[in-house]
């Protein structure tokens, strides 16, 4: 999937992604960024959705999230 960051919270590690079409946005946590460390909002990525955290919580959770672009 792909999607823009909504917000970052680096001093909490984690922060939220926009999808098109999306009503809710994904989490996203720091461990779960690859070669990237500082999101900032705006930028755009692309990740894959954990399954098995969608039963667990009311967010859906990115995963291997990698930056396409540098807002």
């Amino acid at each position: 999937m792909k999607g823009k960051m909504a917000s970052w919270f680096n001093y909490r590690g984690f922060g939220f992604i926009e999808v098109e079409g999306q009503e809710n946005d994904v989490i996203v946590y720091t461990s779960d960024l690859k070669g990237f460390s500082n999101p900032e909002v705006g930028d755009t990525v692309e990740f894959e959705v954990s399954d098995s955290y969608k039963a667990r919580a009311r967010y859906t959770r990115a995963v291997n999230v990698k930056r396409l672009n540098h807002s």
